[in-house]
């Protein structure tokens, strides 16, 4: 019986916006089934129970739901760690069921993960896409990705990939320590400015010595009032 309903819904999905549709984040371990049904069905790669553990174990806030009703449609799955002295977010898996692709609900999802990045202090968000993949790599590169190198015969298939990379803006109060602490370091780095009045001092000396003062017969300088006569 459930069924027809499937298919009607279906009939009016290009109907709607992403506006239309509901996001969550991953709320544990009732949410998995969701995920994993989700994107063994849609993508080429396969991935074992320990994968999806490992990313939504640690990041469950960087997973999110896209849902029409009470069905889960759409989801994205990401992390965030060190990476040298960059603090990089990685989009790992991107799904959007057949239906409800070209609506906008893969930027959506992608939005919203890139924004808890963000606000989780990230400097950059990274993705692999296979080379051949033109609308995953438009939806990317219309959201300011760029193509930063490419990876040969990097999926099972031997396919090639582009990493894909985007760089974020630094928060305003940490772009304002760095500016400071920028200017420490250089303030540090410069020589130390004389002090002025050592300066008239040494001048002072050094007049002295060029122009010493005239002695009389026992060695003893002459009062400058009679230096004229």
């Amino acid at each position: 019986m459930s069924e027809p309903a499937k298919r009607e819904q279906s009939s009016t999905v290009g109907e709607k916006s992403p506006s239309s549709f509901s996001y969550r984040q991953y709320r544990g371990e009732e949410d998995l089934h969701l995920v994993r049904g989700l994107i063994d069905v849609e993508l080429s790669e396969p991935y074992s129970i320990f994968t999806y553990k490992y990313f939504l174990h640690h990041w469950p806030q960087l997973c999110v739901l896209a849902f029409d009703g009470s069905s889960c449609f759409g989801t994205i799955v990401c992390k965030l760690d060190q990476h040298g002295e960059f603090l990089r977010g990685y989009i790992a898996m991107l799904v959007v069921e057949q239906p409800y692709r070209k609506l906008g609900i893969g930027s959506e999802l992608v939005k919203r993960a890139v924004k808890e990045m963000k606000d989780s202090a990230a400097d950059e968000v990274v993705l692999e896409a296979e080379t051949n993949n033109h609308g995953a790599l438009a939806l990317y590169q219309n959201l300011g990705f760029i193509r930063d190198k490419r990876l040969h015969r990097y999926y099972l298939s031997g396919t090639d990939a582009f990493r894909l990379k985007l760089l974020l803006p630094l928060p305003p109060e940490r772009l304002a320590a760095e500016q400071l602490s920028a200017m420490q370091l250089q303030a540090a780095s410069q020589p130390a400015s004389p002090d002025p009045d050592a300066l008239l001092d040494a001048a002072a000396d050094a007049s002295r010595a060029a122009n010493p003062e005239p002695a009389d017969a026992r060695g003893q300088a002459v009062p400058a009032a009679t230096q004229a006569e």
